[in-house]
């Protein structure tokens, strides 16, 4: 392994966002049970399919900390929130999400930047182009939830919640 040439703070952020990204992939987890529950087969498929890319988003930063010397340090997850009372309210607690991970995403860059780590910069700058698809479809999606008024719009949204909410632009 490389010796690490890599700042305390932004070896700091760097570890806080490896683990926010573990814990957003663990709540993640967490509503697709609660849709599952729910009978809500296709937000629960789709809430699975996140938790997967979460910890995805895990892995590139480990794989940034070991390149560089680092030993990732992973931290003890906290119980998710699982109680919820309607879908709205899990989409809405998964907006929330988004926005705490895109404000920790930004945290990690502002300190690389001002530490001049062209390296880690160059990684947030993919998290950075990511985060603006992840509040774009939780935005639709609390959108979308709120509109479905009734049983069978609901219905007919959950069998499409990947299609509509899955579009992902390629890397």
């Amino acid at each position: 392994m490389p010796t690490a040439n890599i700042s305390p703070l932004v070896v700091a952020e760097l570890q806080r966002q490896l683990n926010q990204e573990l814990a957003a992939a663990h709540s993640y987890q967490a509503l697709s049970i609660w849709c599952a529950g729910q009978n809500l087969r296709g937000f629960a498929g789709f809430f699975a399919k996140q938790a997967g890319e979460e910890r995805e988003h895990a892995e590139k930063i480990i794989d940034h900390l070991i390149d560089r010397g680092v030993v990732p340090d992973l931290a003890e997850l906290a119980r998710p929130k699982q109680d919820f009372d309607l879908l709205l309210e899990v989409a809405q607690w998964a907006q929330t999400m988004e926005q705490a991970n895109t404000k920790g995403i930004n945290a990690v860059y502002e300190a690389a930047a001002a530490a001049k780590d062209y390296p880690a910069q160059v990684l947030m700058h993919w998290f950075i182009a990511e985060q603006v698809e992840e509040e774009a479809w939780v935005a639709e999606l609390v959108a979308r939830v709120d509109d479905a008024t009734c049983a069978g719009s609901l219905s007919a949204l959950d069998r499409h919640s990947e299609e509509l909410l899955g579009r992902k632009k390629p890397d």
